[in-house]
């Protein structure tokens, strides 16, 4: 997601799950796609701190499937800051189980 009117409606409209490091706010769009948006606000820190954790971010987001259909907006709390990769990824995975966002499994 790029444009502000897109992020408004996951924070007003989406449904809001959350973590002491991250918040996920949902909302289903009934689209092929599903599209994220990620906001990490001053209080996280100096600019080389959010543009890091920004980028750990997006490459979680990249290393998940995810159900299709949604915008998902991805809020990092301050804790975020001095977390480990790995924590991150954690709570990353418990959000999407408990939003229900995981994709069904394929059987082979």
């Amino acid at each position: 997601m790029r444009k502000q009117r897109e992020f408004q409606a996951a924070l007003q409209r989406g449904r809001r799950w959350a973590t002491p490091l991250l918040v996920l706010r949902a909302l289903p769009t009934g689209g092929q796609v599903t599209r994220f948006g990620l906001s990490v606000g001053r209080g996280v820190g100096n600019a080389v701190v959010r543009n890091r954790l920004k980028r750990r971010l997006r490459e979680l987001v990249r290393r998940t499937l995810v159900r299709e259909g949604y915008d998902l907006v991805l809020i990092a709390r301050p804790q975020a800051r001095d977390a480990s990769f790995q924590q991150l990824q954690q709570t990353w995975e418990e959000l999407l189980k408990r939003a229900g966002l995981t994709p069904p499994t394929l059987n082979a």
